[in-house]
């Protein structure tokens, strides 16, 4: 089964938002959040399109 990396990036932000306080715990919670967010945005980035159409490269003529 495939990790679905950009779902999880959009429930990610979702929950950084929600933690919209200033008190200490919102702060470090937004904190892991960016470091989470981030860490899933790399594996996104890394894993080959699935959706990407080939055509072949030629010449014209």
């Amino acid at each position: 089964m495939t990790s679905d990396f950009s779902a999880a990036r959009v429930h990610l932000d979702r929950a950084y938002d929600y933690l919209c306080g200033d008190d200490p715990m919102s702060r470090r919670g937004r904190q892991a959040l960016d470091l989470l967010i981030e860490a899933v945005a790399v594996e996104e980035f890394k894993q080959p399109r699935q959706n990407a159409l080939r055509f072949p490269i030629g010449r014209r003529s």
